[in-house]
């Protein structure tokens, strides 16, 4: 079983390691920090099984899997310090939840149960989950987390998913364009962009079938032939 912790403390990540290695079944991949880098450790590392701690600083464990593509989501064992946190995990459909300091007879069931589950049969998590309120980017040692406000296209490229933002300036985020069109009101104007309605100025419509959209900011975002009818539909274009 391929595993990531995710845990910003470093003695509960060590600890939590310790415990599991005797685990013969039991694959450490990645262990990670905060759930910036969690998120791109999921995306590089395909794991099976994720060990994530609740609170963390700027995203939390439960704000973290609303930014994971469903199609790569783990089964999720939460780690948390305070037992209150305990019902919300399950709220949000976690496969178990363990209370720190880990006890090992505590995770040993947890690790049976884990066992248990048939290969592909993947805990479901957040089928309706509120939409996100911050986009994380991320940038030179620093997160930055973007409100929706504040994003005026979102566009892939060969080196991954960037935010333009009103600050004139891209930013790397990473989040798939899946997520982002499930989880937030932006809306999918090409198969590589993304735009937010709120600042669009005008779209020039062509005599092709496509569009070309000017943001309030002066960029020019596409719209595909596939796209135009529902973006038009969207915006309450007839």
């Amino acid at each position: 079983m391929r595993v990531l912790i995710v845990d910003d403390e470093t003695l509960a990540r060590d600890e939590l390691k310790s415990l599991l290695a005797d685990e013969s079944d039991i694959e450490i991949v990645g262990e990670c920090a905060n759930a910036i880098e969690g998120i791109a450790a999921i995306n590089r590392l395909s794991p099976a099984i994720m060990f994530l701690d609740i609170h963390m600083p700027q995203v939390t464990g439960l704000e973290m899997l609303r930014m994971i593509d469903p199609d790569r989501m783990p089964r999720v064992v939460f780690l948390t310090a305070y037992e209150e946190y305990a019902l919300r995990a399950f709220e949000e459909n976690a496969f178990d939840y363990l209370l720190k300091p880990i006890q090992e007879e505590r995770l040993q069931k947890t690790l049976a149960r884990l066992r248990k589950v048939k290969s592909g049969e993947q805990a479901k998590l957040l089928d309706i989950a509120p939409p996100l309120r911050h986009i994380p980017c991320t940038g030179l040692n620093r997160i930055r987390l973007m409100k929706l406000e504040e994003v005026e296209a979102i566009f892939s490229r060969p080196g991954g998913i960037y935010v333009l933002g009103n600050d004139g300036h891209e930013h790397f985020t990473e989040l798939t364009l899946r997520t982002l069109e499930e989880r937030t009101k932006l809306i999918r104007c090409h198969r590589q962009y993304m735009v937010n309605a709120e600042h669009i100025k005008d779209i020039a419509l062509g005599d092709n079938g496509v569009a070309n959209i000017l943001t309030l900011g002066g960029r020019s975002i596409p719209v595909s032939r596939r796209f135009l009818g529902p973006l038009k539909e969207q915006l309450g274009i007839l």
